[in-house]
């Protein structure tokens, strides 16, 4: 087959004209077209007055190698196969089954290729399934009575379980197709594998990730609930199995640590039991929370409301003064901003979207760079105590009831608590408290957030309307530290894999998926699977 790249047509045309744009490229009549399908698709929202739809395309043609010869256009090339390739088998015996530990996108994808390949792997995870678990999170969020094992952070699936489920990522490995491949055959949308801003939404992601552990239990593996890793068995600079419960012992020579950037615990057990950890950069701040239709208006004029539009997301970036970065992050259109926390006496914000993107509010993180340099210790987990640090200011700012402290942009910029509610009614439940963010926030933060919101009104219309809500603290996009390892992806204790995003390489679900396929390929290209 050839792809087609930059066949454009506008927003209010259909499928015929569209036809005619991709003969149009090729250079060919309607009868030498044998089939097409699209391969990626874009907006083109730069121009207000006309608003474009963008294609790259798959198709077969008659007597393809003649046309090929041919063809002088830049935008038309052979499609490369991206049929995902399995590792050789490595020839080192494997006596035990390898135990993979976490059940979030890297560890169920590292489970799903070891399955694949015949490994049997037992996968470990300290939370529930997802049915229970969405139970005990959607009890959390009407009563504040939180579960510290089964929570947005922990339990099948992960934290993107609870999110807006999206597939972006700005890695470029062909593994991505293969993460997205396995999704649509657990039921996702089809449409993720061609969209340029693929999500699948929290409401059908829980019903994927069950779906995909029963193909992994259905291939040979294990999965085990509630069944948290409390201690490293190790002889020598070799592992010999896990402590499961602070009990029973799982023999092994192998483990992939794939436990997200939530357990704390597990990486004060990891880093004394001699692991080596590393601190890490990452970011904080605020959920900021607009109405739906501002968003929509600012970034599609006229088209707002266009049936082929749905609702519109923003990705925003300002470098200030002071040398830090402010920038948007896991923007969920049309969704709401969800209490996140995993330990009693913090406050975390995230956000979460359906499917359908269809709630009055869009809301994004806003967040500010911070590196080792602002932990005040050169402890390698230093970063991770920051975060509980303002966590626990904001449990206390918002009622010391899981309440989150909340306060207007325009008092915000007025260096004044706020007191009342304008348009914009917040959706974080149990609910928040309005107050001063800066009584939760560094004063760096403050001060970077508050350049950072005139400069970003610039870039999007009414960004920095008066009546937006900020809602406090957002401390978890990403692990405040890395677990080292080598080029064959083994940590200084031989047989520990540390993985995907709360080892430190990763951020989000498609490329923690992609490091855990990664992970289960060098244990694969090691060892053999009998």
């Amino acid at each position: 087959m050839l792809r087609v790249t930059g066949v454009k047509v506008t927003i209010n045309q259909d499928e015929e004209a569209f036809k005619k744009a991709l003969l149009k490229k090729l250079g060919i009549q309607k009868s030498d077209l044998i089939e097409y399908r699209i391969y990626k698709e874009s907006i083109d929202a730069r121009k207000k007055e006309e608003i474009y739809l963008v294609y790259t395309v798959d198709v077969q043609v008659k007597d393809e190698e003649t046309f090929i010869k041919n063809c002088k256009s830049k935008d038309v090339t052979v499609t490369p196969d991206m049929a995902y390739q399995y590792v050789l088998k490595g020839d080192q015996k494997l006596d035990k089954p390898p135990v993979v530990i976490g059940l979030g996108p890297a560890g169920l994808f590292a489970g799903l290729i070891l399955a694949e390949m015949g490994y049997n792997p037992i996968i470990l995870e300290r939370g529930k399934d997802v049915e229970e678990r969405a139970k005990d999170v959607a009890h959390f969020w009407s009563t504040g009575e939180l579960v510290k094992d089964s929570n947005v952070q922990f339990g099948e699936g992960g934290a993107g379980t609870f999110s807006d489920g999206k597939l972006t990522t700005q890695i470029k490995d062909p593994r991505c197709r293969k993460v997205l491949e396995e999704l649509i055959e657990a039921g996702a949308p089809r449409d993720i594998l061609y969209s340029s801003k693929p999500h699948v939404g929290t409401d059908i992601l829980q019903h994927v990730v069950k779906n995909i552990r029963e193909k992994i239990i259905a291939l040979g593996g294990k999965v085990l609930f509630q069944h948290k890793v409390t201690d490293f068995i190790v002889e020598g600079d070799r592992i010999k199995g896990v402590q499961v419960n602070g009990g029973d012992i799982i023999d092994t020579d192998t483990a992939v640590i794939a436990v997200g950037h939530s357990a704390r615990d597990t990486f004060e057990s990891i880093y004394e039991g001699g692991l080596e950890l590393k601190q890490k950069p990452f970011s904080i701040g605020v959920r900021i929370e607009h109405p739906q239709r501002i968003i929509n208006e600012s970034q599609y004029g006229t088209f707002a409301d266009h049936p082929r539009l749905g609702a519109a997301d923003y990705k925003l970036v300002h470098h200030c003064k002071n040398q830090r970065s402010v920038y948007t992050f896991c923007m969920c259109p049309g969704g709401t901003v969800v209490a996140s926390a995993s330990e009693e006496g913090g406050v975390v914000t995230n956000g979460m979207s359906e499917h359908a993107r269809d709630k009055e509010n869009a809301n994004s993180a806003l967040l500010v760079g911070i590196g080792p340099e602002d932990f005040g210790s050169d402890h390698p987990l230093a970063g991770m105590y920051l975060q509980r640090e303002l966590e626990q200011k904001a449990f206390k700012e918002g009622g010391s009831n899981y309440s989150a402290p909340a306060q207007l942009v325009g008092d915000f910029l007025k260096d004044q608590p706020s007191t009342t509610l304008g348009k914009v009614k917040p959706s974080y439940e149990p609910g928040v408290k309005l107050t001063d963010l800066r009584n939760c926030l560094p004063e760096y933060a403050v001060e970077s957030f508050k350049e950072a919101l005139v400069g970003l009104n610039k870039k999007l219309k009414n960004f920095a309307m008066e009546d937006a809500v900020m809602t406090g603290v957002e401390t978890r996009s990403s692990s405040p530290i890395r677990i080292v390892r080598d080029k064959e992806l083994e940590s200084n204790i031989k047989g520990i894999y540390p993985c995907g995003e709360g080892a430190g390489y990763a951020g989000g679900i498609v490329s923690a998926a992609v490091d855990g396929i990664r992970v289960a390929e060098a244990i694969a290209a090691k060892y053999s699977s009998n």
